[in-house]
């Protein structure tokens, strides 16, 4: 017998792993990660590309269906998928995963919750669907970075999201592997999405690669199959997307090195995640700063993936977007050193086009470490060199910052996170219920009941 393609191992662990196969400290995270995209997503309650997705799903009715968050009906579950993974990603300030392909796992959980409700399943199911999304993204994440071949991190999610509703939609092991192939095939993304001038799509990219994945599992479900094999094939994913890799023993597996759930961090400030760091060194720096106009320049020594990600485009200086802003690396910097602190009022427009913040942001220059990036993905450590105009220099260096899964936050951070973004959108009696029903999920027996629990949301 050959030995399984990549697809095959893949539809098996989806199929196979078990509520019981996993340890307390992964159902514990998969709470944590859910109560953390839900503050995501409130804090974008209102954000112009949630209520574009919204007008869209309040065209189409479905039953069997899913709700998107303050949804008045239900609507087909890859539109849902869609809309509630705006929501959990457009902040940029859901959790992270830093590899050969960094990537943002709880993404998933826009097909997770959408596939689960339309299918009736409970908290159980939807804690294993979660431990396979984040198992199979994180995985291929190791494999191969796709940006250096000019692919987005989102086309890993295709894959990952299709696993996790077929999972929910009671898909067999065959009927999986469709579901990846179909998945898989025609959900390559350009990296165009993360590069220069950052436009809306950057937080709706991954909520179509989750619309897509509900989307593939549904069709393999009817009996329709996809090209195959989708991963080793003559014009496969390896051919022309990532080149060869091979895949370690999933967590639960034999040989397993544990659940990549448990290796992901959760952002403490809602930016980019390889500016984390610069932001906390940014603070300290401000112990010593009375006043940033006293900085004459400021040097941010930093790792490659740092600098090819957020610190090396000309429109990171001038960020004109919010996406811009929060993927540029001087501006997160520059912006934690004014305020002290960086918050979603950070990259308003008034900030944006702030002349005193402009000035400090002009003053920075960024440089590639060797040293610092031998030390990175484990950590993602940033320097910051500050010459005063008193004559004095300034260091102040970060590699793990509040969040990192090696500093990670407390239960009580992660509450905090959601209460200060749910202040403005739940009475205190409900973003209780919220947390209450996110911390029992194992109890839970209709996802559904946590979606109602958002309110109505405005139209257009």
């Amino acid at each position: 017998m050959p030995p399984p393609t990549i697809a095959e191992r893949l539809a098996n662990y989806t199929v196979n792993l078990k509520f019981e196969h996993l340890d307390a400290r992964t159902v514990h995270e998969v709470r944590r990660r859910l109560i953390d995209s839900f503050a995501c997503a409130l804090g974008a309650w209102d954000a112009p590309p949630v209520r574009v997705a919204r007008a869209l799903a309040r065209r189409v009715r479905s039953e069997p269906g899913a709700s998107w968050l303050g949804g008045e009906t239900r609507t087909s579950p890859d539109l849902a998928a869609f809309v509630n993974g705006i929501h959990f990603r457009y902040l940029d300030f859901n959790d992270t995963y830093l590899s050969l392909e960094p990537a943002h796992p709880s993404d998933n959980f826009a097909a997770v919750l959408a596939a689960a409700e339309a299918s009736g399943r409970g908290g159980r199911e939807v804690i294993v669907a979660a431990v396979i999304a984040y198992e199979i993204q994180c995985r291929l994440c190791d494999a191969a970075s796709i940006r250096a071949r000019g692919w987005d991190h989102v086309t890993y999610g295709a894959f990952s999201t299709a696993a996790a509703s077929a999972r929910l939609f009671g898909l067999n092991s065959e009927q999986t592997r469709q579901a990846l192939n179909l998945a898989g095939t025609p959900n390559v993304t350009l990296r165009q999405t993360r590069a220069g001038e950052l436009s809306e799509w950057k937080g709706c990219a991954f909520a179509n690669a989750a619309r897509n994945g509900v989307f593939a599992a549904l069709l393999s479900a009817e009996g329709l199959t996809g090209p195959a094999p989708i991963f080793e094939g003559e014009l496969g994913f390896f051919k022309q997307v990532s080149g060869p890799f091979d895949l370690p023993p999933f967590g639960g597996e034999p040989g397993s090195d544990g659940f990549m759930i448990n290796r992901t961090s959760i952002k403490f400030w809602p930016a980019e995640y390889h500016s984390q760091s610069a932001i906390h060194a940014a603070l300290e720096l401000r112990k010593h700063v009375s006043d940033p106009a006293q900085v004459e320049n400021l040097d941010i020594f930093s790792f490659d993936a740092a600098v090819d990600i957020i610190g090396k485009d000309p429109e990171k200086w001038r960020p004109k977007t919010r996406e811009t802003a929060d993927h540029s690396l001087p501006y997160c910097t520059a912006v934690a050193l004014v305020d002290g602190d960086v918050t979603l009022d950070s990259f308003s427009d008034s900030r944006l086009h702030d002349p005193a913040l402009l000035d400090l942001v002009g003053k920075i220059r960024i440089h590639r470490d060797a040293a610092l990036t031998a030390r990175y993905p484990r950590g993602i450590p940033n320097r910051l060199v500050a010459k005063l105009r008193d004559g004095r220099t300034l260091t102040a260096e970060n590699e793990f910052p509040r969040g990192h899964d090696q500093n990670p936050m407390t239960d009580a951070e992660v509450e905090a996170k959601f209460e200060r973004m749910a202040a403005s959108r739940l009475t205190t009696t409900a973003r209780q219920q919220v947390l209450d029903t996110c911390w029992r999920l194992d109890e839970v027996t209709d996802v559904g009941e946590l979606l109602r629990m958002f309110p109505a949301a405005r139209t257009m």
